[in-house]
């Protein structure tokens, strides 16, 4: 029986793998795995895929293995030398950048006129509703991986798998949104139209405006997040400060040059068009999950994460709808300059310098939002290859920065070759699906973790949380193919809308709690986190459908990596341990390659057997 673990063992700071470089090449260091060790190793884990897929579909993970196990892969500690101060701050650099200063003129002049304000309230209050998931989670496993690791240890290895290849997918997407649209502000600052700095092409619309500016600001934020935690927070007040009195400048300006005739008319688009912006506009609040990422680097995340996770955003949901108010009092819907609103809307009533004021501050919003997104993004993307489901390579931390190198360079890499050439509009749509998917899957993992403990609940209990669950998730998701349908039937919300409270109370009263939070907790269980299932569901089904098809596409594709790869490699991991093989050892290239060799066999006959059940 493998030796377990004081709590003091776990967090103890483990020695960097003596007389080995931090930049590793050989095929054993990306795919240490039995399964890859030859081609006949790894057709014999091809066919086993199937008996893999149930082994992974009810594998779970514990709070002491993502807190322990875990981490020693990366064979460096992060180091801990962020408190509330610094959350808070990073909460307010990591969301308020692109989406308030880019998408809010895009979505109020094309589909909520004047009430893209309300459109701001509603996808605020849904990212309130998820910020309790997360701090939850957060303060009980204080580790990089995020929503990731928390549903690996709720949901499963598949379920984390999806939120792990969308997590990664919005690191990639963000970034490169941002990127675009700092180009775009920089234009505005000199005097230029927002494409001006681009190089046009002859390629497809919205991929035919190749962005260098942007590739190179997203290497200059990624190489600064990766000299060092402490110092890129230090940045990150300064300029966040910066950016709080440029915000507050707009917002006092605005309403001095205000005209409430411009609230006319206030809903041009209707319903629909508040609710689709709603959703789009949902990737403003997208960073605050960069937060939680931080909690292995927190000194004391039962007091620093709720403080800096609900104290920032419940600041900045107002921040953003005081600014949507503003813009859209300045001038008429119609008006509203898709790529550049404030600058533009300022020099439109006879403040041409405030729009440099204006600019300048989008600018170092945006650059702090990518700043403090290369930390978040690299630290999801850590976690993430300490389970093996991308290479292990990138779940190293460096020994003398103490921060993810690999991780780090991937996101970026990935990010600027995005960044050159497709436009927001274009990454707007898939990045919000993907974030209010993720979203979705934390409120059900709360769910999962109150009322479920293997073990504990009962399989009488047990069923019925599956089958209220399944009634909150089905009538969530009626409502929103409802309203996509036809918003203006009320028939369907006759019957879906009882059914997710009957569902809700059913949980409530006929499914005893099976664990509660040891120190802060969402409260209102089970009805917050149902309702954040619902609002999220509702907002993805506002997006339309081509939006639908781009995560389709994106999710088969992953999908077909992880039969591929990412299964065998996670499934290998998870029988590994249990046979007492640690992957956080200090091996060489070398005997890692041995290791692998001589589990081949063993591989191949226990592949063989799979078959035959």
């Amino acid at each position: 029986m493998a030796s377990v673990e004081t709590p003091q063992e776990q967090y103890a700071t483990k020695p960097a793998a003596a007389g080995r470089s931090y930049w590793r090449w050989h095929k054993d260091d990306f795919f240490p795995e039995p399964s890859f060790a030859s081609w006949g190793a790894y057709r014999s884990a091809l066919a086993a895929t199937p008996s893999r897929l149930r082994d992974r579909f009810t594998g779970r993970s514990t709070d002491a293995n993502e807190l322990g196990a875990l981490r020693r892969r990366s064979e460096n500690e992060m180091r801990r030398c962020l408190t509330w101060w610094d959350l808070t701050w990073f909460g307010f650099g990591s969301v308020i950048g692109a989406g308030i200063f880019v998408l809010t003129g895009q979505e109020a002049h094309d589909h909520a006129g004047p009430a893209i304000v309300l459109s701001y309230v509603v996808s605020g209050l849904s990212a309130m509703l998820s910020v309790f998931c997360y701090t939850e989670f957060a303060v009980e496993i204080p580790v990089a991986g995020g929503s990731f690791a928390y549903l690996r240890v709720e949901l499963g290895d598949v379920a984390a798998f999806i939120a792990a290849a969308n997590l990664i997918l919005e690191s990639i997407i963000g970034t490169a949104a941002v990127a675009r649209s700092w180009t775009s502000y920089l234009a505005s600052l000199i005097n230029k139209p927002s494409s001006a700095l681009r190089i046009h092409t002859s390629l497809a619309e919205g991929y035919n405006e190749l962005d260098p500016v942007a590739v190179v600001v997203i290497a200059v934020t990624a190489t600064m997040a990766i000299l060092s935690a402490k110092g890129t927070s230090r940045i990150n007040w300064v300029a966040s400060a910066v950016h709080v009195v440029v915000i507050l400048f707009v917002i006092v300006f605005g309403f001095i040059h205000a005209k409430p005739s411009n609230l006319t008319p206030f809903m041009p688009h209707g319903v629909p068009g508040v609710f689709h912006a709603a959703a789009i506009v949902y990737f403003a609040y997208g960073g605050f999950d960069n937060i939680a990422t931080m909690a292995e680097e927190t000194k004391n995340p039962s007091r620093d994460i709720p403080l800096g996770l609900l104290g920032s955003m419940s600041v900045i949901t107002v921040i953003y709808c005081l600014m949507a108010l503003v813009l859209s009092m300045m001038q008429p819907y119609t008006a509203i300059d898709r790529s550049a609103a404030y600058s533009v809307a300022f020099s439109n009533v006879g403040m041409h310098w405030a729009q440099y004021v204006v600019a300048l501050g989008a600018l170092k919003g945006m650059t702090t939002v990518m700043l403090v997104g290369a930390l978040g993004q690299a630290r999801y993307t850590t976690h993430i290859a300490r389970s093996h489901i991308i290479p292990p390579v990138f779940a190293l931390v460096h020994p003398k920065t103490g921060t993810p190198v690999n991780a780090n360079i991937l996101i970026a890499i990935c990010s600027a070759c995005i960044a050159f050439f497709s436009s927001l509009d274009v990454l707007s749509s898939l990045l919000s699906i993907s974030t209010l998917f993720i979203f979705m899957m934390m409120a059900t993992a709360l769910l999962v973790r109150r009322y479920y403990v293997r073990g504990v609940t009962t399989r009488t209990h047990a069923t019925r949380f599956v089958v209220f669950l399944l009634v909150i998730i089905a009538s969530s998701a009626g409502i929103a193919a409802s309203w996509g349908a036809a918003p203006d039937r009320w028939e369907g919300y006759v019957v879906l809308v009882p059914a997710w409270v009957l569902g809700t109370l059913g949980i409530q009263l006929m499914v005893p709690t099976a664990r509660a939070p040891k120190v802060w907790g969402v409260p209102l269980v089970p009805w917050l986190p149902s309702l954040s299932i619902a609002t999220n569901l509702f907002l993805m089904g506002s997006l339309g459908s081509v939006a639908f098809v781009r995560f389709g596409v994106c999710t088969a594709i992953m999908l077909i990596y992880y039969v591929l790869v990412g299964l065998h490699a996670t499934y290998d991991v998870a029988h590994d341990e249990d046979e007492g093989i640690d992957y956080s050892e200090d091996n060489t290239a070398e005997s890692a390659g041995e290791k692998a060799t001589v589990k081949t066999a063993d591989v191949e006959k226990a592949s063989a057997g799979d078959g035959e059940r």
